[in-house]
């Protein structure tokens, strides 16, 4: 397996631009997402580094070599599609051993790779099938068999889990996640799906109009957001927003929402005067009779271990609060809200970049690794 380094890539189809300058590296046996919603240009930055599409301009390196304008069979790299690929005249066993038939290998070795490949999917009883018997998880399983056989520098995987349905899925995150682990993969995979990132991944790059808003963590992209966009688009249900106009010095603690006044964390910087938006979770929002924040109950979402709430505020703001199944909230309902200063987020309502974020105690990283305080 090798290091994925990716420099100032960018695409363009004449006058639209898929990739926007993105830099950002996948470490020797990471498990790298690329997330964001359909064209916001992750398929178009993996078929980059596939080689199956040539960058308008910047590098790309394989194993510290630059493969930035090399066809795709020069690469040593294996791509697992969403709809399989398979050959359907062929069975298993054959799907599987086809790479390495057409490098000539020797029998002898072309059998003990199948087997192998096939003993770590757990389809070893599957070999001799016809691949159109098969269901779609198990045709998912022989084409990531026939890329690891090939024993490449890097899997990439563009939504190899789109077409199964949602119980399945999360089985083959499972499983995807332990294969990953048991070969010490390089793996860039691709999804439009923040469960499948979230639980996979040990790197997101959230994409979102062919630029890369944060690189980080799970647990970093959730709780402390680089963006609106961010904020937004990780987490279900997402981010509340409430906009404000801020009248804060460098150094606030507290902003007013209406009658109320809310604590949010220090602040870095003057912005006095400029509309900004105050986020928070909804496993952060907790009522409070006592609180001026006042909202009207619309709805509830019993989930089994949580209840979704969904509350109108005075201020005409929409917001969900997930609370304790326990609650005696009901549609019609006026309840006061609060949460706790440092579960909050402050961004600027304009640029839609973080301000400060719950628990903010580094610079973000922003934008093809550009840090912003």
């Amino acid at each position: 397996m090798a290091e994925i380094r990716v420099h100032q890539l960018h695409k363009a189809f004449a006058e639209f631009t898929a990739v926007k300058d993105s830099t950002f590296t996948v470490r020797d046996g990471e498990f790298f997402c690329l997330l964001g919603p359909s064209g916001c240009g992750k398929t178009t930055t993996l078929r980059m580094i596939a080689g199956l599409e040539l960058p308008t301009s910047g590098q790309i390196f394989l194993g510290g070599e630059d493969v930035s304008f090399k066809r795709a069979s020069a690469r040593d790299i294996a791509f697992v599609f969403q709809m399989f690929a398979l050959y359907p005249h062929m069975n298993v066993r054959r799907n599987i051993a086809f790479p390495l038939v057409s490098q000539g290998m020797p029998r002898a070795e072309i059998d003990r790779q199948v087997e192998q490949a096939a003993r770590v999917l757990r389809i070893v009883d599957l070999l001799d099938r016809p691949v159109s018997q098969l269901s779609s998880g198990d045709r998912q399983r022989v084409a990531l068999g026939r890329a690891i056989v090939r024993e490449p520098l890097a899997f990439l995987m563009d939504e190899p889990l789109g077409a199964l349905d949602s119980e399945f899925r999360e089985v083959m995150c499972r499983e995807l996640r332990a294969l990953h682990d048991r070969l010490h993969a390089t793996t860039v995979y691709v999804t439009h799906d923040q469960m499948e990132a979230m639980a996979m991944a040990d790197v997101i790059a959230i994409m979102n109009q062919g630029v890369i808003e944060q690189l980080g963590a799970p647990l970093e992209v959730y709780e402390r957001p680089a963006s609106v966009f961010v904020a937004d688009f990780i987490g279900a249900p997402s981010m509340n927003f409430l906009p404000f106009e801020a009248a804060l010095a460098q150094g606030a603690d507290a902003i007013r929402i209406g009658d109320a006044q809310v604590g949010v964390p220090a602040l870095r910087e003057d912005v006095s005067g400029r509309a900004l938006l105050c986020g928070v979770r909804p496993e952060h929002v907790r009522f409070d009779d006592r609180s001026a924040l006042r909202a009207e109950v619309l709805g509830t979402e019993y989930l089994g271990t949580s209840t979704i709430v969904t509350l109108n505020t005075a201020q005409g703001a929409m917001l969900r609060a997930k609370v304790d199944v326990n609650s005696a909230a009901k549609r019609g309902d006026h309840v006061g809200l609060a949460f706790d200063a440092a579960a909050v987020s402050l961004f600027d309502d304009a640029s839609g970049r973080a301000l400060r974020t719950a628990r903010d105690d580094q610079p973000h990283t922003l934008r093809n690794g550009a840090r912003h305080g």
